[in-house]
């Protein structure tokens, strides 16, 4: 008797017209589709596609086996689906946005305690918000707020943007600058020193340094690291400046391993907000991810909490 599995395979080409789709949309290696047609098409005794580039065309006889093989294949599905629902608790699947040093630094020590599965997205901002507004993603983490009708943001913390350098730097001859030069002079002291930046992110450089001197920095960062959470880490070595926001590093600099160099002539901050769909349905796995951020951020004394 023939494979049903055989038939599930052709289905999912005819319906994606190529074996790499059908292999994805079946959770299986492209080499076990393949497989399965030729076995399929071995015992129907007839060619079912024409291979044309990538592309898999369904021959007159695939046409005729398809249109024979759908419906029953879709009521033996939904058979299964119902049977698995009624016989198995189903725990809900959160799909959740936000920076890498974010994660590590608020929701990856309770992941273990969740009452529901999680899938944890990293992306640049707009990337995350357009993933939400399609469904893809069920909460974000973001300063910045989009303009989907479908979206809502709610503000719950905000973060100041800080200049910090290991514990070794001349801090004093600094000071002294600031207090008594001007802001190219303090441009000039900065510049001399070795700086850290991250592979995929310069904005808050970039931004720290056109709101206090008017312009781009016009160097570039001696040390290019994965994320920011790798530059505080290197920057406990004693040496080096960087520009960060001031919740990743609090315990760093209350402990004396970073110092905090400079705030700014004008502080730059940033309000941190959870985005989510309007309509959803999953409240409450969210409200439990809300609460989670709320306790972490407002250990941080000196990031208000909203």
């Amino acid at each position: 008797m023939v494979n049903l599995e055989w038939y599930r395979t052709f289905k999912a080409i005819y319906k994606t017209g190529t074996l790499t789709g059908a292999a994805d949309s079946l959770f299986i290696s492209q080499p076990g589709v393949s497989l399965h047609l030729s076995s399929l098409e071995a015992y129907v005794g007839y060619k079912l596609f024409d291979r044309t580039g990538r592309k898999m065309m369904p021959t007159e006889r695939g046409k005729v086996l398809f249109n024979a093989v759908s419906e029953p294949l879709s009521k033996l599905e939904d058979v299964e689906k119902n049977f698995q629902k009624s016989t198995e608790k189903l725990t809900p699947t959160i799909s959740v946005g936000m920076c890498f040093e974010t994660f590590q630094t608020t929701l990856e020590q309770y992941v273990s305690t969740l009452p529901f599965n999680l899938i944890i997205s990293f992306g640049q901002y707009p990337e995350m918000l357009d993933q939400l507004d399609k469904g893809i993603l069920d909460l974000i983490i973001t300063p910045k707020k989009g303009v989907s009708p479908n979206i809502e943001h709610e503000a719950f913390s905000s973060e100041q943007i800080i200049l910090v350098g290991g514990k070794n730097v001349d801090t004093d001859s600094f000071q002294k600058i600031v207090q008594t030069k001007g802001a190219e002079s303090i441009e000039d002291w900065l510049k001399q020193e070795k700086w850290y930046g991250t592979t995929g992110d310069m904005e808050h450089l970039f931004q720290f340094w056109i709101m206090n001197f008017g312009h781009k920095p016009n160097f570039r960062p001696n040390y290019i690291v994965p994320n920011l959470n790798s530059i505080i880490r290197c920057l406990k070595g004693g040496t080096g400046l960087a520009v960060v926001p001031d919740f990743l590093c609090k315990n760093e600099i209350e402990n004396g391993d970073l110092k905090l160099i400079w705030e700014g002539e004008k502080k730059l901050g940033n309000t941190l907000y959870f985005g989510c769909r309007k309509k959803t349905n999953h409240q409450s796995e969210i409200d439990h991810i809300k609460g989670l951020f709320r306790k972490v951020m407002s250990k941080n004394d000196h990031v208000p909490h909203l």
